[in-house]
């Protein structure tokens, strides 16, 4: 169970990268469409937290200055350990600077912070699929890269309980 700062897309953002998922899910590769409770969304985490308290967190975050909508160019596939499969995004210039304001804040209300979301250790991305298997990856990378590159608009910004698929809309852009 865990709860992330995420940033959402825009329509048009996350039209495109559900499409993706429904082709993957289409050549038998589990997205997150059809992962745990199916209620996921395409994002870009922010802080994903181990423990919290929802109100202080969604207080100290609502209280992060708005930094406006976030313009990201995906043109890379990852993947990283038990085969997690992942659009990698160029940086803007403040990426960093706002997932660190927000690690901060989220901190500082008392949630316990993934380490893997530790400023220096962040490694955006935006997931399509949990569990890949090597075998899988070609086709995966075929399918991607038919759709890369994609210039990406995340103009809101959420907490979203991952064991659930709750969510709750933040006031602005952090």
């Amino acid at each position: 169970m865990a709860l992330a700062v995420c940033l959402t897309f825009d329509a048009r953002t996350e039209h495109a990268l559900r499409r993706l998922w429904d082709r993957l899910e289409d050549l038998d590769v589990p997205t997150l469409r059809s992962h745990t409770h199916g209620r996921h969304v395409p994002h870009l985490s922010y802080a994903v937290l181990r423990s919290w308290r929802w109100d202080d967190v969604r207080a100290a975050v609502a209280a992060l200055p708005d930094g406006g909508p976030v313009d990201v160019s995906f043109d890379g596939l990852g993947t990283f350990r038990r085969g997690r499969v992942w659009l990698a995004p160029a940086l803007p210039g403040d990426l960093g600077r706002r997932q660190e304001r927000t690690v901060d804040a989220v901190v500082s209300a008392g949630a316990e912070l993934h380490r893997h979301y530790l400023p220096g250790r962040w490694l955006p991305h935006c997931t399509i699929a949990p569990r890949v298997p090597l075998t899988a990856l070609p086709m995966v990378a075929a399918a991607v890269y038919d759709v890369l590159p994609l210039m990406a608009r995340a103009d809101r910004a959420e907490l979203i309980d991952s064991s659930t698929g709750e969510r709750l809309q933040l006031p602005h852009v952090p």
